[in-house]
């Protein structure tokens, strides 16, 4: 059983996610778009891909489409040791 102090993946993924614009981790949902809803350019994107490469110790390529809080949730959920 997990406890309860250790922060799940989605989580953690969307605290790192709301860093990068200081958006309150509550108006995040799964389906948010971060471009159209959020306003995150390249950049901010870039940047939260390093976070969860750094927090995960995962590699995510460029190519990999990640538009949305879920498609990050998704990826670092299927490439993350448990």
């Amino acid at each position: 059983m997990i406890s309860a102090a250790v922060p799940s993946v989605t989580q953690k993924v969307v605290k790192i996610i709301s860093k990068v614009k200081r958006i309150q981790p509550s108006r995040l949902r799964i389906s948010s778009d971060l471009s159209k809803e959020f306003g995150y350019d390249t950049v901010d994107l870039v940047s939260i891909i390093w976070e969860l490469e750094k927090s995960f110790q995962i590699e995510i390529p460029d190519e990999v489409p990640l538009q949305t809080v879920g498609h990050f949730v998704e990826y670092v959920s299927n490439h993350t040791e448990r």
